[in-house]
């Protein structure tokens, strides 16, 4: 399934149906460790309950190898009132990432009086300076780079760490194999994956009841550990540059900006349809997309076949975090993807003041926009099907004044919502953690839980 996933980053789509129906055939003969999970979440037409099928025959054979030698490891736990839990962060990503970005605010507002804080980092320092405020933060922070699975599981024993948080699932630099020798009593999957782990990997999920309704549980090895708002966290610190003038940023001195800047994987040809559509319905409009030269030349190829020139489509480099944002903020809509939904992307045009639209689905990664809208009280924004996200994004490009009221609801709301909340929802999850361990003490069934 290489060439599948290389496909899908170039936004290579010609044999996109046959590669359905080859990963259907895949998982109907259950051929373990075929299927990335992670290919599942940006694939349409798969379901939550297929995810999760997909997880499931994905980790089967390495729980059955590593619960070999989870007899010779004898981790014993021991039930026991602590002044302090010992939580465990467990990531590739504390550096210049996603992740880091969402959560070094809460990781600087954790309660040090009530938990003692660790950090194992499995990936390299980029040296842009984010990893230095991480360290920081934590209490012991530990590069286990260098360690097996099977030792860096040893440590996190010895550690005596009471709850043990994976921050990647199955994605790049994943290092969640050391989860299946459960070095810890508590393991949760938290933020990294959108997603299951399959059974005997992690006993919580952190989420919220807009990305996975209570009926949507049988999809999900996990229990369900629920926020109050958004599962999803922001700070209100990040940096951001001076806004740079159009002709900087590459795009046109006038005409309505959509703009998108999720990565290419991310862009079906459903979606890429309706983004075209828009483009002819709105005259001298432009798509803002992030580069990525493996995908130009494709999409500007479809783009062609959907009747659209090269000029209606402008890319956009990477550059540093705060000249980031400070450019979004040139943007007048963004659109969202289906169905793997905008992330980190949704929440920071957010917070420079840009509206988003999206159309969610009944799968994790479909839905997270639609909860960080909730959260910040415009879940007017919210479709659930391509033909209203059309619809909806092409009235507000059109109606410059309802537009206007989009975004001065926005202004009004984005400092006193829950969505950039940090520090109260720093609180909600410490109240999570001590859920789970009261919920262990007790030898309580981990079913699920919120902060109620």
């Amino acid at each position: 399934m290489k060439q599948y996933a290389l496909s899908q980053s170039m936004c290579e789509w010609e044999a996109l149906d046959a590669w359905r129906l080859q990963i259907r055939g895949v998982l109907g003969r259950e051929e373990v460790r075929q299927v990335s999970p992670f290919l599942l979440l940006a694939l349409s037409g798969f379901s939550a309950g297929e995810q999760r099928h997909c997880a499931e025959l994905w980790v089967q054979d390495q729980l059955a190898a590593a619960l070999l030698e989870r007899a010779d490891l004898a981790f014993v736990f021991h039930r026991l009132k602590k002044t302090k839990l010992r939580l465990g962060y467990l990531s590739s990503d504390f550096h210049e990432h996603a992740t880091a970005l969402l959560m070094v605010e809460l990781f600087e507002n954790h309660d040090h009086d009530r938990f003692e804080v660790f950090a194992y980092s499995c990936g390299a320092d980029d040296g842009k300076g984010m990893r230095q405020r991480l360290e920081a933060t934590f209490d012991r922070f530990t590069d286990i780079q260098g360690l097996s699975d099977i030792a860096a599981a040893h440590m996190i024993y010895r550690d005596e760490v009471d709850i043990l948080i994976d921050l990647k699932g199955y994605t790049q630099g994943t290092r969640s194999a050391i989860l299946n020798f459960r070095p810890a009593p508590i393991q949760v999957n938290y933020l990294g994956y959108p997603g299951t782990l399959g059974a005997g990997v992690c006993d919580y999920i952190v989420t919220d009841a807009f990305v996975t309704p209570p009926d949507s549980a049988p999809d999900y090895t996990e229990a369900f550990a629920y926020m109050p708002d958004s599962y999803q966290p922001h700070g209100r610190r990040g940096i951001i540059s001076a806004k740079p003038s159009r002709a900087a940023a590459g795009l046109p001195a006038e005409g309505f900006v959509f703009c998108c800047f999720n990565q290419a994987y991310k862009i079906t040809p459903e979606i890429f349809n309706v983004w075209c559509h828009l483009l002819l319905s709105v005259p001298d409009s432009v798509l803002w997309l992030l580069k990525n030269p493996l995908a130009e030349g494709n999409l500007l190829r479809e783009a062609f076949h959907r009747g659209i020139t090269a000029d209606r489509i402008i890319f956009a480099a990477n550059c540093p975090q705060s000249d980031h944002l400070a450019r979004l903020q040139l943007a007048d809509l963004v659109l969202d993807t289906a169905p793997y939904n905008a992330h980190t992307t949704a929440s920071d045009a957010l917070w420079v003041g840009v509206p988003i639209i999206t159309c969610a689905g009944d799968t994790f990664p479909s839905r997270v926009a639609g909860s960080v809208l909730h959260a910040i009280g415009l879940e007017e924004l919210v479709t659930t099907d391509l033909d209203r996200y059309f619809e909806l994004a092409l009235a507000l490009a059109s109606d410059a004044d309802r537009l206007a009221q989009v975004k001065e609801k926005l202004a009004a709301n984005r400092m006193t919502t829950a969505l950039f909340g940090v520090e109260v929802y720093t609180r909600h999850l410490e109240t999570l953690y001590d859920t789970m361990w009261r919920k262990y003490l007790n030898g309580e069934r981990m079913g699920a839980i919120s902060t109620a």
